[in-house]
């Protein structure tokens, strides 16, 4: 078993109560039992997560939703084993909803993970949302720095062009400064 399956599994052995029903969605390999969880009125949210997940690192994409609501949860959790099985999930549509997640003002204070997925899904969209996000986080007194922390440190991992403005931008704030001068050493220097 991953490390990833064993750490979601455990944690959700203890918010089910060890039910009979948490020790199914942990053993089957029947996929269409997962996907109907995902469907069937009343599961509770646990079982939704454990299935959304399974299904996923399986590249089932019918959790495909299931698992972008759980990229945006209030539970940090719940956002890593999403971003985790959306990462493996191998869905084109994923990209596009992380970066949406990533710069909606709104869930900012949800948008680490989405933020650490798209620099794992290295996409068209990834460079374009981190920009942004990290753009809007450069305000006095924001209170998101570790997403802005993030975005900086995933720029760097990117190594893209256009994210220098942005990070010179970044130098001027002392709790992202050494960060941003790491990622600028990563942006190969045009000729």
């Amino acid at each position: 078993m991953d490390e990833e399956l064993r750490t979601l599994t455990e944690r959700l052995r203890l918010e089910s109560g060890g039910t009979a029903l948490h020790e199914r969605l942990a053993v089957t390999v029947d996929h269409d039992a997962l996907a109907r969880v995902l469907t069937e009125p009343g599961q509770p949210l646990w079982a939704r997560e454990l299935a959304a997940f399974r299904l996923g690192v399986a590249g089932d994409r019918r959790a495909f939703e299931a698992l972008v609501l759980l990229l945006n949860h209030r539970d940090p959790p719940r956002c890593a084993s999403a971003a985790h099985a959306l990462a493996r999930l191998d869905d084109p549509r994923t990209a596009r909803a992380a970066a949406a997640l990533a710069t909606n003002e709104l869930r900012v204070a949800y948008a680490l993970q989405p933020v650490r997925l798209l620099v794992e899904l290295r996409a068209p969209e990834s460079v374009p949302a981190l920009i942004t996000t990290l753009r809007r986080r450069l305000r006095p007194h924001d209170p998101h720095r570790r997403v802005a922390l993030a975005c900086v440190e995933g720029l760097g991992a990117l190594g893209d062009d256009r994210a220098r403005a942005v990070l010179n931008d970044a130098l001027a704030h002392p709790v992202l400064a050494e960060a941003a001068v790491h990622a600028l050493a990563r942006i190969p220097r045009q000729r």
